[in-house]
């Protein structure tokens, strides 16, 4: 593998994940030949689905192409989620600017931080429903009411719907993941002729 810290290394592409407190960085070698370096600058901006959080990324130029840096400190203040990002070209002697491609990212949680919860949505649902479900032997109101304020519950099927509803969110997770690096899930049959 290729020292990721020397930009000759760095990938000609946007990165599709981000780890929280990781250092990032990217190169667009192609640019360079419409939009000149001396000419022009280029800028990502990224904001996240929520709208709550936004950054931009200047590429700084070397040896004939333009680079792009995000320090770790940038990454670590990232809550995770997906991201949406837009690279902009910026004409230096106007200010002038055009929007020349539209992306996105996820930004994931880092392992080597303690306390942070690193399971999906699904994964946080399934455990939290099971847990209802445990207890619901012990305490099972459908309903009730007080001082005029009533309550009800999710029935015994509901919560089982439910379950099922998010163990199969993340089995998609999971088989996605498997793909993404190359394993085979269990839904993949092979034959041999």
């Amino acid at each position: 593998m290729a020292n990721i810290f020397d930009a000759t290394n760095a990938p000609e592409t946007e990165p599709l994940e981000i780890v929280a407190g990781d250092f990032v960085q990217w190169k667009d070698s192609i640019l360079p030949a419409d939009y000149p370096i001396a000419d022009y600058s280029l800028v990502y901006v990224a904001r996240s689905v929520t709208g709550s959080d936004e950054f931009q990324v200047t590429a700084t130029t070397a040896n004939g192409y333009y680079l792009l840096t995000i320090l770790s400190a940038t990454t670590a203040a990232l809550p995770p989620g997906l991201y949406r990002w837009q690279k902009e070209i910026i004409k230096t002697s106007t200010s002038q600017r055009v929007v020349i491609k539209r992306g996105e990212f996820k930004v994931v949680v880092d392992l080597d931080v303690s306390g942070v919860d690193s399971r999906s949505h699904a994964e946080i649902m399934v455990t939290k429903i099971e847990s209802i479900l445990a207890g619901k032997a012990d305490s099972d109101v459908q309903s009730y009411s007080v001082a005029g304020r009533s309550l009800t519950k999710m029935s015994f099927q509901e919560l089982l719907d439910a379950r099922n509803f998010y163990r199969s969110e993340v089995m998609r997770e999971k088989a996605k993941e498997d793909a993404k690096n190359g394993r085979q899930g269990a839904s993949t049959v092979k034959v041999r002729f």
